[in-house]
């Protein structure tokens, strides 16, 4: 096991949430029955501490409806454990402001996912405002605040419109990614499908003028010309080096079950519970994560088995892959085999 280091958690401590959204993975809403404790998320926090996890997303449901979020919070930071948080931002008080100033996170992730009619269509009326109001709260009182949107086939030809909105906000980072269509998104509210080229290009428009860094999440790709520069990296050298799950990061839900990827929301990703077994235990059981551990250039279908770029790529986004066709070594809306 010497060979899979975890480094990163996305870690969901709630289902709850204030809002139900047409392109939510999860569904969520209310919260699980029978959710993890106080005291067992803290007992999670120091397993991924002691199996030396580096970051931690924390997501909902929305995190700031779970009463104990900060406890948490702040049991793996004084490990140095870097976490962000994301949130809609609609709920966001004065009291989420002053734990958050105290516990000293890396970043507090808002999410906006168009301009106001089309962010309010897809979540709730006056989300948009709130979220850019919480952005300003942010900023006024020196946390990092982060942008990341969901694009889908409606959303995705706002970006520039979007960047207009968001260019003197102060937030330091941007990210992109694809609507999954699973959850929610899987039952026909909403046009995932959009052309990855859109997103590519408008990162490579801004890259050199942008005020803060602008990135294609791990489901968009894959090796197109500027591939090195478009995941938040302008070194050239950021390539995307295939999908993590299992090899270097995992997801926990909010029952504690642990997947390679809290994207791969399906019990069949499912490789145990943190209820039932150890954090250890389940990351160096045999056989565990074997999509990605067992791994080779063989399982490739489609256009990915016959790619120049396929040992490194990897047929892309595990979990996308999944949810659009059910194929996992094929990337269906790979950017190098768009036609014109």
């Amino acid at each position: 096991m010497i060979k899979y280091k975890l480094r990163s958690c996305v870690w969901e401590i709630t289902l709850a949430c204030c809002f139900s959204c047409k392109y939510c993975g999860s569904r969520a809403g209310r919260a699980r029955e029978n959710e993890l404790t106080t005291e067992e998320c803290l007992s999670v926090a120091d397993q991924l501490a002691a199996m030396g996890c580096r970051r931690v997303s924390m997501i909902g449901g929305e995190v700031f409806m779970r009463p104990d979020w900060a406890r948490i919070v702040d049991r793996l930071t004084g490990y140095g454990i870097r976490v962000a948080i994301i949130t809609n931002g609609f709920l966001f008080r004065p009291e989420h402001i002053e734990a958050l100033k105290k516990i000293s996170v890396e970043s507090v992730a808002v999410s906006i996912d168009g301009t106001e009619a089309v962010h309010d269509k897809y979540r709730q009326e006056g989300s948009f405002r709130r979220a850019l109001g919480a952005l300003e709260k942010l900023r006024g009182n020196g946390i990092p605040a982060t942008v990341i949107t969901t694009l889908n086939a409606e959303n995705a030809h706002l970006l520039d419109e979007m960047y207009e909105a968001l260019k003197d906000s102060g937030i330091y980072a941007w990210q992109l990614q694809a609507c999954s269509p699973m959850g929610n998104a899987s039952e026909g509210g909403v046009d995932f499908r959009f052309d990855p080229r859109i997103p590519i290009r408008f990162v490579e428009k801004h890259l050199d003028d942008a005020p803060f860094p602008i990135g294609v999440a791990d489901n968009i790709g894959y090796f197109t010309e500027g591939e090195g520069s478009l995941r938040g990296n302008k070194s050239g050298r950021a390539y995307y080096t295939g999908c993590r799950a299992g090899l270097s990061s995992i997801g926990i839900d909010s029952v504690g079950n642990v997947r390679g990827c809290e994207s791969m929301y399906d019990e069949r990703f499912n490789e145990g519970n943190l209820r039932e077994k150890s954090l250890r235990e389940i990351w160096e059981a045999p056989g565990a994560f074997a999509y990605n551990r067992g791994f080779d250039r063989s399982m490739l279908t489609g256009a990915c088995a016959g790619c120049e770029y396929g040992p490194w790529c990897a047929g892309g986004c595990r979990s996308y892959n999944w949810f659009v066709h059910e194929k996992l070594y094929e990337a269906p809306f790979c950017a190098r085999n768009i036609k014109e």
